[in-house]
């Protein structure tokens, strides 16, 4: 990206999701609306946007095709209305063992073509005390880091990183991605462990990678009895906090300033010091 290339505004979206697939759909559209409404060029539904079932097994049933089913259909329809860059959080797409599934971000184009596809690769599991959690019992993981090309019409492009929740551990993975202009990380962050590393480990990969960093957070109290940390939020690459939004649906939106990235690259060329890897 050039450091002459125009703004891109975005928006997380941050959603408290239910158990049944239809009020999720109507939430996020409603939130996709009002993202096109503040000027978003590119919008981001969280993680499980689309289901925070009642067991785990939940998600399986709702799988849907590579290509194909009403989710899908949902968020190239949206994209298209909206004539926006969309992100849809992650949804269930079928995997080769029947009783997983895949984790997985789609990114839509204004006219409702799919982008690029990720299967979350790493898998997030915890126990402490009475709360437990291992997604590897219904989620199969994925193996590939992701990066696509997002091109505005006056030809200014963009070079964003995909990631889900727990990746956001493992910095090894943006930097596999090589440069990036943004990073996504579309969530489902525990309250728990939200309040313990969720901005520190945003502000981190923002720094260490001298990008701006996008996160769309669930955020509040499931029909499941999960509770989830929210405070969605941009970070820029000096790692402030450009905009949030802290619990509750709602959006954070701000705008990505390309000289912002030139200026910080310029001051701490630390991606030009690697050593390792």
């Amino acid at each position: 990206m050039s450091p002459t290339a125009h703004p891109l505004r975005v928006a997380a979206l941050q959603m408290v999701s239910r158990a049944e697939l239809a009020p999720n759909l109507a939430a996020a559209a409603t939130l996709i609306e009002q993202a096109a409404a503040a000027g978003a060029q590119l919008a981001v539904l969280p993680e499980y946007f689309c289901l925070m079932g009642r067991r785990d097994t939940d998600k399986v049933a709702l799988r849907e095709a590579d290509g194909h089913g009403p989710i899908q259909d949902f968020l190239a329809a949206q994209a298209q209305r909206h004539r926006l860059w969309l992100v849809g959080g992650t949804l269930p797409l079928a995997a080769p063992e029947p009783e997983r599934v895949m984790n997985t971000v789609l990114v839509f184009d204004p006219q409702g073509r799919r982008a690029a596809r990720y299967d979350k690769i790493h898998l997030f599991a915890f126990r402490q005390g009475e709360e437990s959690y291992d997604e590897a019992r219904t989620i199969a993981p994925g193996t590939q880091p992701v990066a696509f090309s997002l091109t505005l019409d006056d030809g200014s492009a963009y070079t964003i990183g995909l990631s889900v929740c727990y990746d956001l551990r493992f910095p090894e993975l943006y930097r596999a991605l090589g440069a990036l202009d943004l990073i996504l990380v579309p969530a489902a962050f525990t309250a728990t462990t939200g309040r313990a590393h969720w901005e520190l480990l945003l502000r981190a990969r923002a720094v260490e990678n001298l990008c701006y960093v996008l996160a769309a957070a669930q955020g509040g109290q499931h029909e499941n009895g999960r509770a989830t940390f929210g405070h969605s939020m941009l970070i820029d690459p000096w790692g402030r906090v450009v905009a949030s939004h802290a619990d509750g649906p709602g959006l954070a939106v701000g705008d990505l300033d390309p000289r912002l990235i030139a200026q910080c690259r310029a001051s701490l060329p630390a991606l030009d010091h690697r050593v390792i890897g």
